[in-house]
């Protein structure tokens, strides 16, 4: 396995464990609703590739530049976009659906803010309700030492994985936790396109690295996340 396949180790990130932290619309019939969902870059009907080319470009003003997403790598379904989405939820809770591989965060009167995402493969998948526990800017990676039993090559960073663009969590990350405990599970931003909409991690949640932007500024800590049964 190279780092390039990265999205599978992220199993127990241990290095979101504090002991090894370091730092880490809807359409509302009118004019102006249209112009905020396409400042937003999530029309109701889908992106037009000029808007997707703009939502995923480069940030450069990163603390590791962020290069433009490979968007023909990716199936426009999983463009980030406003969907109707019925839910009791509170504005801002996140729910995941590994089954369809998206994610929504509930935006409120009935619509959803949703994501495309790589998730678990199988005999990785988990369900229930959880919270993010605390968020991460560039984090540390650890692989734990039940993946290095696994895979003998990740033993190379089992002193953390420095942050930039080839560590496997990526720009920003969301832990979840249950009952003030660490689940091992985590919403990560991803540099690889090709795997949204696959099931390829050790059980964590990827979404393009400009999309999990958008969710990580949009998140605070103690916000709800449901994941639905795959």
């Amino acid at each position: 396995m190279t780092i390039d396949n990265r999205i599978s180790v992220l199993e127990g990130d241990a290095a979101a464990r504090p002991e090894n932290f370091s730092r880490r619309a809807m359409l509302f019939g009118s004019l102006a609703g249209l112009g905020a969902l396409a400042l937003a870059g999530c029309a109701p009907a889908g992106m037009s590739l000029a808007e997707a080319e703009k939502v995923y470009g480069p940030r450069p003003n990163e603390r590791f530049p962020i290069p433009a997403a490979k968007i023909s790598k990716i199936d426009p379904k999983y463009y980030r976009r406003t969907v109707k989405y019925a839910s009791n939820e509170a504005v801002g809770t996140i729910i995941v659906d590994p089954r369809n591989h998206y994610v929504y965060r509930i935006a409120g009167d009935g619509y959803a803010t949703r994501y495309g995402v790589s998730v678990g493969r199988a005999g990785f998948l988990w369900s229930g309700d959880a919270y993010i526990g605390r968020k991460a800017e560039w984090p540390i990676w650890t692989p734990p030492k039940e993946m290095i039993e696994r895979q003998p090559e990740a033993a190379k960073y089992a002193g953390g994985m420095k942050p930039g663009l080839d560590n496997p969590l990526g720009a920003r990350a969301l832990y979840l936790y249950q009952n003030g405990v660490y689940t091992l599970y985590t919403l990560y931003s991803t540099s690889v396109p090709e795997t949204i909409g696959k099931g390829i991690s050790s059980g964590c949640i990827g979404l393009i690295t400009q999309d999990m932007l958008d969710l990580y500024d949009k998140t605070p800590v103690n916000t709800k996340v449901i994941v639905l049964k795959a």
